[in-house]
């Protein structure tokens, strides 16, 4: 949370699985086009937050995965766990407004009673999460008679059914909308407040994140049944939250230009610079169309000029180096010899680049030094971190000449 000195631009809040992640693409296309959209246009001023129902421990799993962006916050559990920044560190004063009224032995005893509750994972069961399978011919009638056993025992709880198969048992004040809610607050006392918030979810638990006021929200076109009709029934009147009709992230894309939230055509999206002009001058930016570019020139997608690499070359400042953060340096035109000798080596096979954590500093007048994670996904290998990078970019209006005539 304090990555930003003052407000963001952007709060993107959103649920993963069938949301951000496509599970139904092998290619985690619409994600890829996410990650360039974030880090082009959006990761210097705004706040990218998860809102799973998985546990540490499972998103954890899916982040070695999946092609995911570095959250800064991430709310896990369905609601009961939030921790922030890449070493995920804990929000203890959530937990303890968790654990009032909330008895974990008694709930534990009362599921006990219902044979149709067929417990989660090990991972899955948390201090302020007791989680099942439940086949949904059974849900009604579970729901109703686990809530009036609860009620009895004293313990005031939410019970939440999602996708067809889930039950989550959490205390009252627990949940996505809650924990949102929560974070809300925080930044008001600290006088953050973002300038715009998109809510993004698709089952029954990604409802609460729509019932925050003032928050944007987009329900993707794979949405489930149950998250369709809360909305017939609670919110079908409200203009700031749609259905897209796109899948996944493709879907938030969709969401942010319907809402006019910033920049939303990808990177990704555009093959000829050329005849696509944004109105944003930024180093960041620069450095997502550079790396696509490279994944391009080694997929053969390009055409290989003698010429384009002389224009590269001299785009760059003269005694330019690159710097690894294990300390070597090397020569920016040493760089760029070697990826003139990698042109169509990966054509004809699965092979991406994507950048996470893309941060600029101003160093100069006309130089700046852009800091990313640098990742690979190949046929080999799902996903590998190539490097932690420091970038410097000199004459930044040189560079984008030369991009734009990719």
């Amino acid at each position: 949370m304090d990555r930003l000195n003052g407000s963001a631009r952007l709060m993107m809040v959103s649920d993963l699985d069938f949301t951000m992640v496509d599970h139904e693409d092998p290619e985690n296309l619409s994600l890829l086009r996410f990650n360039a959209l974030w880090e082009a246009y959006y990761r210097q001023d705004s706040l990218l937050i998860y809102s799973t129902g998985r546990s540490p421990t499972i998103y954890k799993q899916l982040r070695n995965e999946k092609p995911l962006l570095t959250p800064d916050i991430t709310i896990m559990s369905v609601g009961t766990e939030i921790a922030y920044g890449e070493s995920m560190v804990p929000d203890y004063g959530w937990e303890q407004c968790l654990s009032l009224n909330w008895d974990r032995n008694i709930v534990t005893q009362e599921t006990a009673k219902f044979p149709q509750l067929i417990p989660q994972s090990d991972t899955e069961q948390r201090p302020h999460k007791v989680s099942f399978f439940l086949e949904k011919t059974y849900s009604l009638e579970v729901i109703k008679g686990l809530s009036e056993r609860l009620d009895k025992r004293g313990l005031d709880v939410k019970i939440i059914y999602s996708n067809g198969t889930a039950l989550d048992v959490l205390p009252k004040g627990a949940g996505k909308g809650q924990a949102l809610a929560y974070l809300l607050k925080k930044f008001e006392a600290n006088g953050r407040i973002p300038l715009n918030s998109l809510a993004c979810g698709d089952s029954g638990n990604d409802a609460e994140l729509f019932t925050i006021p003032d928050v944007y929200g987009v329900m993707v076109s794979n949405a489930q049944e149950e998250l369709l009709q809360w909305h017939a029934e609670n919110a079908k009147n409200n203009p700031n939250i749609i259905h897209s009709t796109e899948r996944c992230a493709s879907g938030i894309i969709q969401a942010i230009g319907k809402f006019s939230l910033g920049p939303n055509v990808s990177p990704r999206d555009i093959r000829d610079f050329r005849k696509f002009r944004v109105n944003i001058f930024s180093p960041g930016h620069e450095v997502v169309k550079f790396y696509l570019f490279y994944e391009r020139w080694r997929h053969a997608e390009v055409e290989k000029s003698d010429q384009l690499m002389q224009h590269l070359k001299s785009s760059f400042y003269s005694l330019g180096t690159f710097v690894h953060p294990s300390g070597t340096e090397q020569p920016m035109n040493s760089c760029t010899d070697m990826m003139e000798r990698l042109y169509g080596d990966k054509q004809g096979k699965q092979y991406c680049v994507w950048l996470d954590r893309v941060s600029t500093a101003q160093i100069g007048s006309d130089a700046w030094l852009v800091k990313f994670d640098k990742w690979e996904s190949t046929d080999e290998i799902c996903l590998i971190l190539v490097s932690c990078t420091n970038f410097a970019l000199y004459n930044l209006y040189f560079i984008t000449i030369l991009l734009l005539s990719f």
